[in-house]
């Protein structure tokens, strides 16, 4: 049975809740906005906002027992990722819109726990480059690929 197309955004600190709305929107597709703390969504019957308690990865919890083959899910958080891929997500998408896929988990994975030693070392290493105007471009070309694939998959 296919299933329904939806958004999840980890929304506490996501830089691209208004291109998602707009998308979801256009493709009447709904979002669900889950977060720690109260945060402003648009009025809208395809906008739902969850707040989960402030428990260290509450909302992460929240979003990967939601995530099913129809749900595109938007973070940063790449442990989140490897946790809905593994769920069956349609897709995982970073705000700058590069995809997080079952071949490319691994290695992201691999790379953050490096990066998670060597700062915990001491090392000084710097983190993601700035968000810029490309990123959000490429977010957008990629939220709506990935929601007509999935609403493709969910009409057979």
């Amino acid at each position: 049975m296919p299933f329904t197309p939806h958004i999840l955004v980890d929304a506490d600190a996501c830089p691209v809740k208004d291109e998602i709305y707009k998308v979801a929107w256009r493709l009447e597709v709904p979002v669900t906005v889950v977060s720690n703390a109260h945060l402003r969504v648009p009025q809208h019957p395809l906008i739902t906002r969850v707040v989960v308690s402030d428990r260290f990865d509450a909302a992460d919890d929240w979003i990967a027992e939601h995530t099913d083959g129809g749900a595109v899910v938007i973070t940063a958080d790449i442990l989140l990722a490897d946790r809905c891929l593994k769920a069956g997500a349609a897709a995982v998408l970073a705000p700058n819109g590069k995809p997080f896929t079952t071949s490319s988990i691994g290695s992201a994975v691999a790379v953050r726990a490096i990066m998670a030693d060597l700062r915990a070392g001491g090392d000084r290493i710097g983190g993601p480059p700035p968000f810029a105007k490309e990123d959000r471009s490429r977010f957008l070309s990629a939220l709506d690929a990935a929601l007509v694939r999935a609403k493709r998959a969910a009409a057979g």
